[in-house]
């Protein structure tokens, strides 16, 4: 697990389960399906080896047939790469089988990590379609006789079938990540949650981190563009802290700046694109290390401010 040259962070870090994750990785929710090869090829040959995918992205068939070709053409071996999908939350009930229709689209023999998505089951819909299913009064439909307990330990099954090399959660607070630590046979590798200078959740992250348990932040740049267009959010690449104080003293770009904020927090950082050029900036965070006072003055910025905002969609605030 060797460190990045210069910078002191590394490119990989360990999981509980004996496993390492690299520490950079490209999201692929909202990726428009017709764009996803070439992207995943690029981020490829750029040096991404972590892929961060969903049941719910709806487009985890054509992840799969990019990295079979990348397989076929020796662009990368299938040993060499971290895939983590998750499990949606009408499917609690039927881990087993989502995980498989999963990997069968993904066109994998393994995952490297399958994480419960949210922590709340739904009304099963069919394996592997994932709109959320809502009650007449336009709620979310939510599954009160499947308890996490049970998803979980359905979860540590997986890996001994051989399907799965680690497991995790998303989405847990801390009195639920208590609760699968308490439970747990297998204890959660990760836990991937919102995290980034706008929404800190410090005492989340070194609860995990205390426990074991590695941090994955997903909407590590605030959502940006994406999360605005859907959730009106304010992304804190605009803050003057990041964007002129920090950002120019580094000659880094904001969203550089806020990557290499969160790998120094010892957390995994997936930031999303769809823009071949944004690729390489959001993996160039190796060589250069911000300093003990300039990370103080990141964390004061911190305004509790979440930006993905599932109860748009449906009609309750899991969160509140």
């Amino acid at each position: 697990m060797a460190a990045a040259q210069g910078s002191g962070v590394p490119a990989a870090l360990a999981l509980s389960s004996g496993h390492t994750m690299p520490s950079v990785g490209l999201g692929v929710w909202r990726m428009d399906s017709p764009a996803i090869r070439d992207l995943i090829h690029s981020a490829l040959r750029i040096g991404y080896r972590h892929f961060d995918c969903a049941a719910d992205y709806q487009n985890e068939a054509e992840v799969g047939d990019a990295l079979a070709e990348a397989f076929q053409t020796g662009l990368v071996k299938r040993e060499d790469l971290f895939i983590t999908t998750k499990l949606w939350n009408s499917d609690h009930g039927h881990v087993v089988e989502a995980c498989k229709d999963s990997l069968k689209k993904l066109r994998l023999d393994y995952l490297d990590l399958y994480l419960i998505h949210f922590p709340v089951a739904t009304r099963h819909t069919g394996v592997g379609t994932t709109a959320s299913a809502l009650g007449d009064d336009g709620v979310l439909d939510i599954d009160t006789t499947i308890s996490l307990e049970t998803t979980w330990h359905a979860m540590e099954d997986l890996v001994s079938m051989g399907l799965v090399r680690s497991i995790g959660i998303s989405n847990y607070d801390i009195f639920l990540t208590r609760d699968c630590l308490a439970y747990a046979k297998i204890k959660p590798a990760v836990n991937q949650i919102e995290t980034h200078p706008y929404f800190q959740r410090d005492c989340l992250v070194k609860f995990c981190q205390k426990h074991g348990i590695l941090v994955t932040a997903h909407t590590p740049l605030g959502g940006s563009t994406a999360n605005t267009e859907w959730f009106g959010s304010v992304s804190c690449l605009d803050d003057p802290v990041i964007k002129v104080s920090l950002a120019e003293k580094y000659g880094k770009t904001p969203a550089q700046l806020v990557l290499r904020w969160g790998l120094q927090r010892n957390t995994v950082v997936i930031p999303k694109t769809s823009k071949e050029e944004r690729l390489q900036e959001n993996f160039a965070v190796f060589d250069f290390a911000i300093s003990d006072e300039d990370m103080e003055k990141m964390r004061s910025i911190d305004r509790k401010y979440r930006t993905n905002q599932p109860a748009k969609f449906w009609g309750i605030d899991l969160f509140a």
